[in-house]
């Protein structure tokens, strides 16, 4: 008992982060209505900064006060740029274009912190006192206290200056009725910056003072955010004192877990404890949390109603699939670098496909689609190496099992929706990945092995005997395979927005209530779109497994299906050609290939370039690449629909000459129409 309790203690250091974290969400939820996924970026931001400033590592060294400081500064201009840029431009758009935006402020900020401080993680010197204090006949060290002290204190500030201050009564009013608030002299958008400052000091205060503790690293960090959603979700993202307390009981409950898995009688893998329990306590919070407080969040009263992407019928779906034809040629023409990159774009065009449906289509924000493509990946290397079946069936087997655990997952889209489904959804990813991939039962950090596929005889992975016109490897029959995958769900995803299948996502979508009374089934809606997007997601990690030959985890981590979303979001999450564009920008594809080989730009660099691209197309173009190009080409049909027409007749000559119509003819509205 002495131990757990040791530990618990021991537990309060993570716990005051992820409550400080979730206090920043809470309160940037408060002023501005955005759930910002950059919240634990901004705590990385400020502990790289401190540390920087106190070990000279821009050959100056500061003194601790000064340092801190600094750091502060450092999270404020954070704040500042992030509303100025990002939040007043998009504060009329929808929660999904704003959780977006969000999280392209975390991939800038975690590529740039990469940029100038490298990968290796770092080891910042503590501001709090060093010493131990005894409690119940526990010593442990005293830090652990004054910063859970600490948190408290900020909670009981941020609570009295919201509930006695003209501040909080101004930020209450802006989330209720925008409107009214402006007709009584007050500024949202003052409001949002301040409310947005007071997120990055708090959260950058904590990320100084916290990293002794959990040390300073560029992937931990920034994923903090996970567990404070779940402790915001507790609080309904509008009580402070109730996220305090589930952050830093979420912390305690996290450390009394890791010790634990290092009791003898704790389940094994390999010799090691069983991974992945600590996001797996989270994720299991998040569901309790959520049949707690209720699926929806507050609702805010927005002076514009918000609009999601638009959702334009798709035309000519012959003319794209004669295009595979030129695919086909260059899979043969192309070097072998790339041919591969190609392959990994046409892959990355099928996850791509998948968000399609369930966002685009349906409106469910879900980001554990690239954790679905891995499941597929691993369990083909088990039905193909461990039981032995065969291609196509060792796919399809795969394809099925992953299918069926997205829509398990999916069922919670029955009880939430939107933003919340997309909490839950990255907390499920997170466990995924720590629980399931890194378990070597099941996959392992090393990976596993996936034979390539053949068929009657014929080889089709990157090792067959035909090659391209330079020889090597990969085989163009592998590209063939991929394309024929590519098109045809391609395909099948622009023709499900003609059906009445497609129609009724869309209801769903815009409003489920109105769908619902409409005579939809939301339910059957639901569970087709998660059903039809896990099939598709899982199919591209059975095409992922051939490609390498390999699954390995490290290739579905969360933070690159947050990076898949905003690309998805960048090419134009609503449309398929968004997702041929998407596809093109993502990991290892054709574009990050061209700019590492023409211009030297790869790894963190496409990060940082995907991360502003986001930001840039969320503000210039909020339905991607491909909304905008489709708005301009209809645009230019109503030119020259309205040129061909002529100029109107007057309405005396319109009224007595049976020939001449008033409007446009039927033709002409049929080839205006998208």
């Amino acid at each position: 008992m002495e131990q757990i309790l040791l530990f618990a203690v021991l537990g309060l250091g993570q716990g005051a982060l992820i409550a400080g974290i979730a206090l920043g969400v809470v309160v940037t939820y408060r002023g501005s209505g955005i759930i910002n996924l950059s919240t634990g970026a901004v705590a990385m931001a400020s502990a790289y900064a401190f540390w920087a400033l106190t070990t000279g590592f821009f050959g100056v060294t500061l003194p601790v006060g000064a340092a801190l400081a600094g750091a502060l500064a450092v999270a404020v201009a954070v704040g500042v740029l992030t509303e100025v840029a990002v939040f007043k431009p998009l504060r009329t758009v929808s929660p999904l274009a704003k959780l977006a935006a969000s999280l392209g402020i975390l991939l800038t900020l975690q590529a740039t912190v990469l940029l100038v401080f490298g990968v290796q993680p770092q080891q910042a010197p503590s501001i709090l006192p060093a010493g131990t204090v005894t409690v119940l006949g526990v010593t442990s060290p005293s830090d652990r206290f004054v910063l859970a002290g600490l948190v408290v204190v900020i909670a009981l500030v941020l609570g009295a200056l919201y509930r006695w201050s003209r501040f909080g009564l101004a930020t209450r009013a802006a989330s209720e009725n925008e409107q009214a608030a402006l007709l009584a002299g007050l500024s949202p958008n003052s409001v949002s910056m301040a409310n947005t400052l007071l997120a990055a000091l708090v959260a950058g205060l904590l990320g100084v003072l916290a990293a002794p503790i959990v040390q300073v690293d560029s992937m931990t960090l920034p994923l903090q955010v996970v567990p404070a959603l779940a402790a915001a979700l507790f609080a309904g993202f509008t009580s402070l004192w109730i996220a305090c307390t589930a952050g830093i009981l979420i912390g305690v409950l996290q450390s009394v877990v890791y010790y634990l898995s290092t009791q003898s009688w704790f389940p094994t893998d390999n010799g090691n404890a069983m991974p992945g329990l600590q996001q797996l306590l989270v994720f299991a919070l998040m569901v309790v949390a959520l049949y707690v407080r209720g699926a929806g969040l507050p609702r805010r009263g927005e002076l514009v109603e918000q609009r999601l992407p638009a959702v334009p019928l798709p035309e000519r779906l012959l003319r794209p699939a004669l295009m595979s034809a030129a695919v086909a040629a260059a899979l043969i023409v192309l070097p072998f670098d790339f041919r591969q990159a190609l392959t990994n774009s046409m892959i990355g065009m099928v996850i791509v496909l998948s968000y399609v449906v369930i966002t685009g289509y349906v409106g469910q924000i879900s980001v554990m689609q690239l954790a679905l493509s891995g499941t597929a990946g691993f369990v083909l290397s088990h039905l193909s190496v461990g039981w032995g079946i065969p291609f196509p069936f060792s796919a399809l087997g795969a394809m099925v099992l992953a299918t069926l655990l997205g829509v398990a997952a999916g069922v919670s889209a029955l009880r939430v929706r939107g933003v919340s489904l997309a909490v839950v959804t990255l907390a499920a990813a997170l466990a995924m990945e720590q629980a399931l991939f890194n378990n070597t039962w099941f996959g392992g950090t090393a990976g596993v092995s996936v034979p390539p596929p053949r068929l009657f005889g014929i080889d089709l992975g990157p090792k067959a005997d035909f090659r391209g016109l330079d020889g090597n490897e990969p085989s163009p029959m592998f590209g063939f395979l991929v394309l024929a995958v590519t098109v045809a769900l391609g395909l099948y995803v622009a023709h499900l927005r003609r059906t009445g299948l497609g129609r009724r996502m869309l209801a769903v979508r815009s409003n489920e209530r109105a769908a619902a009374a409409a005579g939809v089934d939301v339910r059957a809606v639901k569970i087709a779109a998660f059903t039809i997007s896990s099939f598709i997601a899982s199919a591209a990690g059975t095409l992922y497994g051939y490609n390498f030959g390999s699954v390995s985890a490290a290739r579905f981590t969360a933070l690159a299906a947050l990076g898949l979303i905003g690309f998805a979001y960048i090419g134009g999450i609503t449309m398929v050609s968004g997702a041929v564009i998407a596809g093109l920008m993502s990991t290892e594809a054709l574009l990050p290939h061209a700019l590492d080989k023409w211009f030297g730009i790869k790894g963190t660099w496409a990060l940082l370039f995907g991360g502003v691209s986001l930001i840039v197309t969320l503000i210039a173009n909020p339905d991607g690449i491909a909304g905008a190009a489709h708005r301009r080409r209809t645009a230019k049909r109503a030119r020259r629909a309205a040129a061909t027409a002529g100029p109107p007749a007057d309405h005396a000559s319109a009224v007595g000459s049976p020939g001449i119509h008033l409007g446009r003819t039927p033709a002409d509205a049929k080839e205006v129409a998208p």
